[in-house]
């Protein structure tokens, strides 16, 4: 059986059946459940849409899906009901994330490290400005995402999470504590955070770095000022002609291309296959170094292994932080070698009296 293989007519048909047996005869006919996160949008009606796709497999296939065959999200249900062209809408719109707090926390800060109310008007501009950042696909938004009333309810949970805040905090998650305490630690760095992606939205040059599916941000992956940044941080480091510029200038002083953390070098490990090839990494965050233009002595030449961990965490280590962390182990492995392969001698071997 292909699961996701139907078509629109197969939907229709599954549609004309719910309306004639109603949602809960429907539902409870094929086992599945109410609809947590998406329902399908047709004619003006909402209908469960995990439901509606595994059923649409009776009339192409010859049974429906149970509910523990596939899932109801972006992977199976929403996009094979998108496939055959049905809207599907979000239920609950999604987490915030660090980009979104890092903006509504400078907001807080500004105020005095104290909540804002709906109708303010600083609310009411951060929600439109939320409502701009490519950062939630428009099919995991509902109609009241990133509102001011769900904008003041934020900047509530992070007010009330201050250390001085003497009351019972409103709920918030732990991103909104993580972002708090980063704006009390380095306040500058934070606050030019937020001036750049703000900066970013209104001249339209964060729009172009959408999400990818190759988008490192995954559990190994720190990206401490935000994703949009994160993505410019990563285009300037993918620029062809910088890259090109600073390999030159490299080997023009005398110098290999070998990793500045590690000491790899591709050609020698690769031959041909490897010669020329390194990756570049901006040592300083945008929200350090600032949007001006990128000088050659703010790249370094690694590789990638190197690369990856020195995005792995924060605060990121510089590629010489990185080699002396590297040495460092090699050293500790030579100790720790060495004892066990010492010789014991007949003292070492005495047991003391009792």
């Amino acid at each position: 059986m292909r699961r996701g293989a139907i078509t629109r007519e197969s939907v229709l048909k599954v549609l004309a059946e719910h309306e004639e047996l109603g949602r809960e005869a429907f539902l409870a006919k094929y086992g599945f459940g109410e609809a947590r996160s998406y329902v399908l949008v047709h004619d003006g009606q909402e209908y469960d849409s995990k439901a509606v796709a595994g059923v649409a497999h009776k009339w192409d296939q010859g049974r429906a899906l149970t509910r523990d065959e596939f899932s109801g999200g972006k992977d199976h249900a929403v996009a094979w009901l998108k496939w055959v062209g049905f809207q599907v809408k979000a239920i609950k719109n999604p987490d915030w994330a660090r980009d979104e707090i890092i903006l509504a926390c400078q907001l807080v800060m500004e105020n005095g490290w104290k909540g804002l109310d709906a109708g303010d008007a600083r609310v009411v501009e951060l929600s439109a400005l939320l409502q701009l950042l490519p950062i939630h696909a428009e099919a995991d938004r509902n109609e009241k995402f990133r509102n001011p009333n769900g904008v003041a309810r934020k900047t509530f949970d992070i007010a009330t999470r201050h250390p001085e805040y003497q009351g019972k905090p409103t709920n918030g998650g732990a991103l909104d504590v993580a972002v708090l305490h980063e704006f009390l630690a380095r306040p500058l760095e934070m606050t030019e955070a937020a001036k750049l992606i703000r900066q970013g939205i209104a001249t339209g040059d964060l729009q172009s770095f959408v999400p990818t599916e190759e988008e490192e941000f995954g559990d190994d992956f720190s990206a401490p000022e935000g994703r949009l940044l994160m993505r410019w941080h990563r285009a300037r480091e993918r620029n062809k002609s910088l890259r090109k510029k600073k390999i030159a200038s490299v080997l023009k002083s005398g110098g290999q291309l070998a990793c500045e953390a590690c000491g790899f070098d591709f050609e020698k490990i690769y031959g041909d296959r490897g010669a020329g090839y390194i990756e570049c990494h901006h040592v300083l965050p945008l929200h350090v170094a600032g949007e001006g233009h990128t000088k050659l002595s703010d790249l370094a030449l690694i590789c990638a292994n190197c690369h990856r961990m020195i995005h792995r965490s924060a605060p990121w280590p510089t590629p010489e932080e990185l080699r002396t962390s590297i040495e460092q182990k090699h050293a500790n492995d030579r100790r720790a070698a060495m004892a066990v392969s010492r010789p014991r001698r007949p003292a070492d071997e005495q047991m003391p009296n009792p």
